[in-house]
């Protein structure tokens, strides 16, 4: 199908599953409440974030012959979705998430192909790297707008370098085509002062699995891993996060309001959507200065950028907890 019918009717797709789901998620009660670890003051209706998985069903369905080259992909996809969807309604214990999400990555890393090609501590390690960010993006995903405005930046990041930087595509354009279109879709209902859903962890996970998946196959491709940059943001704030709650002895598996991003929307009282902004357009100038500067200099721009934002969180930190114990 040409791509100018295709992705109008994908987009419209999208608008109407959304809708629908809406329509049952309000009549099955599939709703977030407010809570103490909560950064939302009303209950509203989760799993929203549900049309990212459906427009890879639809990009797949459509183009029969990806399937060999990506069909591995959407079976984890599909496995870790199911587990986050049911989670969302109703509690999933932590070992049984675990075991899903281990066995969608071991499908992820046969479609990359380096399991029996690689040593056994490389998988291990990219599993476990795999699994880490995957976790920790849904970790991210506590206030309107955040997993919708940095993941369109990611995305359309990856879009460019797939198109315009690489001689060879990483990925097939349209998953990343339909991908961004699915988020941006999302972020019609998300992205507001009231949002009318939240992605859930159907919808954060499944996006975080999508982007590791296409994160993985850019690093695969060009052996270059500064391409981790693009991932930054949400990287720095997630482990120090941990670092954070491990100094003071708190159990880093509970739910908690200690993201630098947390303290900013309830704590501060910035506005969700301003918060959001900012983390969206950070990981964006970030991301842009890495296109920018030669290749030879991709490490030492990560570890330049790495060190400004653990400064800046260290110093935002240490500033807030004190006037706060003040």
């Amino acid at each position: 199908m040409d791509a100018n019918v295709f992705y109008p009717i994908l987009i419209l797709i999208l608008f109407v599953v959304e809708e629908l789901y809406i329509l049952i998620a309000e009549r099955c009660g599939i709703v977030g409440c407010p809570i103490e670890r909560s950064s939302h003051n009303k209950p509203t209706i989760i799993g929203g974030g549900i049309i990212t998985w459906v427009s890879m069903l639809v990009y797949l369905s459509t183009h029969a012959t990806l399937w060999q080259s990506y069909g591995l992909f959407f079976a984890g996809l599909t496995l870790i979705g199911v587990i986050s969807f049911i989670d969302d309604v109703r509690e999933v214990s932590i070992s049984k998430r675990l075991i899903i999400h281990f066995a969608s990555i071991i499908m992820l890393l046969f479609q990359w192909g380096i399991i029996g090609e690689t040593p056994w501590w490389y998988v291990l390690a990219v599993t476990i790297v795999a699994i880490g960010t995957i976790n920790a993006y849904n970790f991210m995903d506590g206030v309107n707008g955040m997993t919708a405005g940095y993941s369109t930046i990611v995305l359309l990041l990856l879009t460019y370098i797939n198109q315009y930087v690489l001689s060879t595509p990483f990925v097939d354009a349209g998953l990343l085509h339909s991908t961004t279109l699915s988020v941006l879709v999302f972020s019609f209902y998300n992205f507001r002062n009231s949002p009318r859903c939240f992605a859930g962890d159907v919808g954060a996970i499944s996006i975080a699995f999508i982007i590791v998946f296409f994160v993985g196959r850019l690093i695969l491709q060009t052996g270059n891993y500064a391409y981790i940059t693009l991932l930054l943001v949400y990287g720095v704030d997630s482990i120090l996060t941990i670092i954070h709650r491990i100094l003071l002895h708190k159990n880093i598996t509970q739910a908690h309001r200690m993201h630098l991003y947390q303290i900013m929307a309830n704590e501060l009282g910035i506005k969700h959507i301003y918060v959001s902004m900012l983390y969206a357009t950070l990981q964006a100038l970030i991301g842009i200065g890495l296109l920018l500067i030669p290749a030879s200099w991709d490490y030492y721009y990560f570890i330049i950028a790495l060190t400004v934002l653990c400064i800046v969180y260290v110093i935002f930190m240490r500033h807030y907890f004190r006037k706060h114990n003040e």
